[in-house]
C-alpha cells in the first residue's frame, strides 16, 4: 500500500513523519480532552435519565467499576491490563505508516487515557449514553470504537489495493 512516507525522500520524509506524529498527538489530545469534559459534565449535571430519542436513546448516568461492558477483574489485574493495552496500542501507533492509521490510533489512545483519568478520580468510569439494550457507554468508549473501526477500514482498504 502506498503511504505518506513512501513518497518522501530525506528532509521531506522526516517532515512527513513529523506531521504524521503531530496528527497522532493532536488526535489523542482532542479525543482525550473531549472525553474527559463529557464525563465531567455528566458527573456534575446528569442526575436523572434524559430521553434523547424516546425510550430508544437517552443520557443515563452510571458509574462503571469494571472494564468493557462492566466486566470486573480482581484487584490490580484490571488496572494492569488497561495499562498494558495502552502501551501495546502506543507501540503499534509509532509504527503506523499513514494518516488514517495515526488518526485511528489517536482516537484509541485518547479514549483509553480518558477512561483511565476518569477512573483515577473516584475509582469508576462515568458512563452516560444509553442506546437500545446496548450497555451504557461514554464518549471515550466511542472514540476507542471509532479508532478500531478506522483501523479495520484501513486494513481492508490496504488489502484490497494489493
Amino acid at each position: 500500500m502506498y503511504t505518506i512516507l513512501d513518497s518522501a525522500q530525506g528532509f521531506s520524509r522526516a517532515f512527513c513523519y513529523y506531521t504524521a506524529i503531530k496528527t497522532l498527538y493532536i488526535t489523542t489530545a482532542l479525543s482525550g480532552i473531549l472525553s474527559i469534559l463529557a464525563a465531567t459534565a455528566a458527573d456534575i449535571w446528569l442526575s436523572a435519565p434524559i430521553p434523547v430519542v424516546g425510550s430508544f436513546a437517552s443520557l443515563h448516568y452510571y458509574l462503571n467499576p469494571g472494564i468493557a461492558w462492566g466486566i470486573r477483574l480482581p484487584g490490580g489485574i484490571q488496572e494492569m491490563l488497561i495499562l498494558l493495552a495502552i502501551v501495546a496500542v502506543g507501540s503499534m501507533a509509532i509504527k503506523a505508516r499513514n494518516t488514517l492509521s495515526f488518526i485511528a490510533f489517536g482516537c484509541v489512545i485518547g479514549g483509553g487515557l480518558a477512561n483511565i483519568v476518569d477512573r483515577l478520580r473516584d475509582g469508576y468510569v462515568t458512563d452516560f449514553v444509553q442506546i437500545g439494550s446496548f450497555p451504557i457507554f461514554n464518549v471515550a468508549d466511542s472514540f476507542v470504537t471509532i479508532g478500531v473501526g478506522l483501523l479495520l477500514l484501513e486494513a481492508f482498504l490496504s488489502k484490497r489495493k494489493r
